[in-house]
């Protein structure tokens, strides 16, 4: 049996900017990416704590120690810079890997986005 399981999450990073005129995606400082498993054009889940919105798209690059997440095209609709987001990317595998499997989960200072040492 196969499940679908969280493998990576960063948890609590602001918008820095929407730009509704642009191909949709989110838009992510490489560091971030680094950091949390992910790559460019991985399927995410975006839920926004602001106002409940939840949502998926696809990662694209940004700017490396940028501290930039921009939601890009009808996304952009679903944030404003500020809002507090939640970004999760799923992984399917087997039920028994799923047990001992660690998703990567970070913590970035809500205030630039950027990493917090040792945490």
């Amino acid at each position: 049996m196969f499940i679908e399981v969280v493998k990576s999450k960063i948890h609590r990073v602001t918008v820095t900017e929407t730009n509704l005129n642009y191909i949709g995606n989110i838009t992510i400082d490489e560091d971030l990416l680094d950091a949390a498993n992910l790559i460019p054009n991985e399927k995410v889940s975006v839920v926004n704590n602001n106002n409940g919105e939840r949502f998926e798209t696809y990662i694209i690059k940004g700017e490396r120690g940028s501290g930039v997440v921009c939601l890009n095209g009808a996304a952009a609709r679903r944030v404003q810079p500020g809002d507090i987001l939640i970004i999760i990317s799923y992984a399917i595998m087997d039920f028994e890997e799923a047990k001992s499997f660690t998703p990567s989960i970070i913590f970035p200072d809500t205030a630039t986005n950027k990493l917090i040492p040792d945490r």
